[in-house]
């Protein structure tokens, strides 16, 4: 198996957003002698007015159900525009219910040449899982597919998470002009992912 290339990119966010970007040692045996990674919550900001009817009674995000945040809506009131979601994500990620979600800290890479996800899994190593509240807490920094973290060009934003089942798959997210486009696939050795494809993990 050839050596999956990857490249690192620098993320500028605004902290206005509630993002925050940090530099982490790269594990020993990586090539690359940084990583920075991307920090996204779905906890409300602590700085936040709340209302004591409502939001106060809510101190954090304990449970994330995926089919109450990923559904087809273009209308400007949506809380993120998707255009389109594919069928094998409805199938094996709608009913999924994660537990004791908060903050996340993602690396990302922008890959320098064409990959199979196996070749991608095999240069993260033990940190590539994501969650789809992680997918979620980025699509929201950038609803309508403003700049940000995620590529918003015709390049996909690839997660790996995993499905109902426990399998894991991989989660792709592409802006499609007017929402984004949600699709998942079972793990391949296929090298389908193009150049300059951005990878997410933990």
């Amino acid at each position: 198996m050839r050596q999956l290339g990857l490249t690192l990119s620098l993320i500028f966010l605004l902290a206005a957003q509630g993002f925050g970007v940090a530099a982490d040692d790269t594990k020993p045996g990586q090539s690359a002698a940084v990583a920075d990674r991307v920090a996204c919550s779905l906890q409300p900001k602590a700085t936040e007015p709340s209302d004591p009817s409502s939001t106060s009674a809510i101190p954090h995000v304990e449970k994330f159900i995926a089919k109450e945040h990923f559904k087809e809506d273009v209308a400007s009131s949506a809380s993120v525009k998707i255009s389109w979601l594919g069928a094998t994500f409805a199938k094996r990620f709608a009913n999924k219910v994660e537990d004791d979600v908060g903050g996340a800290s993602l690396q990302t890479f922008v890959m320098n040449a064409a990959s199979s996800d196996n070749e991608i899994l095999a240069r993260l190593g033990q940190s590539h899982e994501s969650r789809l509240a992680d997918v979620w807490c980025m699509l929201q920094q950038q609803p309508n597919g403003s700049g940000g973290s995620l590529e918003i060009s015709a390049k996909p934003n690839v997660f790996y998470v995993r499905d109902v089942a426990g399998e894991l798959g991989a989660v792709d997210v592409l802006w499609g002009g007017v929402g984004w486009e949600i699709g998942a696939s079972p793990v391949s050795d296929r090298p389908r992912w193009p150049a300059g494809t951005r990878v997410f993990s933990r």
